[in-house]
């Protein structure tokens, strides 16, 4: 482990309270209860690693405002991960998921595989051989980076039909999108001849591809492609047939849990992510709002359980967000409350020379734009993200930059042997503490790079 984790316990009591009450920014008006969890040093049997993809503590905060009280996860904080990656400050998913998969940094861009070139051995395959069931949960595909290095090997993310078929070795449970990447060209898809989904069913898999199938879904494996692309935004997602995070989550515990070696479940809220790069403050708050639902049924069979270690950490910020900005000592976050539809979707609902832009908005937000607003947004060829941008202004919600940031992000945990996790951790410190709780042999392998995390 990293030097980091040995250190912690010194830095709990410093660490703790500034967390809560100034790191965060929770303020004592919400009454933030205290989560019921089981501190204790027993073996853990499964582990859910849940990954709000971009989130940092600046989401955080503005979400416990959106959502009006304090949230699930607030009981739940313990500590503080840096995300830098092998070969910058600021990293990308693939780096930062590689490091939170393998306890090795990487260069940006690359899939549990080191900078090296040598394939780096991932928690998730580490908890297979010890006979444990596998699952990933994605709103993105499912081959995407996040679930891509739990379960993948591959120089380039963007590989990702070189990822599907290392996915259904690995995975017993995989939902999520991207059903392009498990067909052949002859079917659309974007393998060449190997038909992936024909290969799962081989291999016992249950295939399904709307709400409905999975909920009736039975069997001890399962794959759930609902979409071709990635599956649409929260705020979006009533115009489709797609289950929600929250009933993908609940099914991966119900498939899982049926093995009595326990499992390694990992569920990535991806979109808060993409909402970040777009400066999409609604969309981001609404799909931090499903992940939060999907973090309290995992917590719900955790309790229930009592040998499961919930993990709850962002692999980086996106977007530089802001809590109050444009000048003024102040925020109103409630502001998105009202709107229902991202940037993109009130964009495609314009006409080809935007004439019905104030009617647009106004239906899907309630707000009425300025003329200055409505100049604006004319002005920007990316006519989604200016819509944003107004939105975002309204509601005081600022933004620094469309790409990442390199800022720590919050880290909770819940369960058995979660204190482990207090203090500031290199996101490296992750799987490796999480293998320790397991009692799953893991991290040999990877110790050559070692040095990367040392020398900084």
């Amino acid at each position: 482990m990293g030097e980091n984790h040995v250190k912690k316990k010194l830095a709990i009591a410093a660490l703790g309270g500034a967390l809560v009450l100034s790191g965060l920014g929770i303020n004592t008006a919400f009454n933030t209860a205290e989560a019921k969890s089981d501190h204790s040093e027993r073996k853990v049997e499964n582990v859910i690693f849940m990954i709000p993809d971009g989130y940092s503590a600046a989401y955080a905060t503005n979400y416990r405002w959106y959502k009006g009280e304090s949230t699930t996860m607030d009981s739940m904080l313990v500590g503080m991960s840096r995300t830098y990656s092998n070969n910058s400050e600021v990293t990308d998913s693939a780096a930062a998921g590689t490091a939170m998969a393998t306890g090795t940094k990487t260069n940006n861009g690359m899939i549990s595989t080191a900078p090296d070139g040598k394939q780096l051995k991932t928690i998730m395959e580490a908890a297979k051989e010890e006979g444990k069931a596998t699952g990933l949960v994605a709103t993105a595909t499912i081959t995407h980076a996040t679930p891509a290095v739990f379960s993948s090997h591959v120089a380039a993310r963007a590989n990702e039909g070189d990822i599907a078929p290392q996915q259904i070795e690995n995975a017993d449970v995989l939902l999520g999108g991207g059903k392009q990447y498990f067909l052949p060209e002859a079917q659309g898809g974007k393998q060449k001849e190997r038909n992936l989904l024909a290969e799962a069913k081989e291999k016992g898999f249950t295939y399904v591809e709307d709400r409905d199938q999975l909920m009736s879904a039975k069997g001890d494996k399962l794959i759930g492609l609902f979409a071709n692309d990635a599956m649409a935004p929260e705020l979006d997602r009533e115009e489709t047939n797609q289950p929600s995070l929250e009933e993908m989550t609940v099914k991966a515990i119900d498939t899982l849990e049926k093995d009595k070696d326990g499992f390694f479940l990992m569920v990535e809220g991806s979109q808060i992510d993409w909402a970040g790069h777009a400066h999409d403050a609604a969309w981001a708050m609404k799909d931090a709002a499903a992940f939060e639902k999907a973090v309290q049924k995992a917590l719900d069979f955790a309790k229930k359980d009592g040998n499961t270690l919930v993990v709850v950490v962002g692999d980086h910020d996106t977007g530089g967000m802001s809590v109050g900005g444009y000048g003024v000592y102040d925020a109103k976050t409630e502001v998105l409350r009202d709107v229902t539809a991202t940037g993109n979707y009130m964009a495609s609902k314009l006409n080809a020379d935007k004439s019905n832009l104030k009617e647009v908005v106004k239906t899907y937000t309630s707000l009425d734009l300025t003329d200055a607003e409505i100049n604006k947004i004319n002005a920007e060829k990316n006519t989604a993200n200016a819509i944003n941008d107004v939105i975002s202004e309204r509601a005081l919600v600022g933004w620094t930059t469309p790409q990442h940031t390199g800022v720590d992000v919050p880290l909770y945990a819940f369960g058995p042997q979660s204190d482990e996790f207090r203090g500031l951790h290199n996101n490296t410190d992750i799987p490796n503490i999480m293998a320790e709780a397991m009692n799953v042999p893991f991290g040999e392998e990877n110790k050559h790079q070692d040095a990367a995390d040392r020398k900084h």
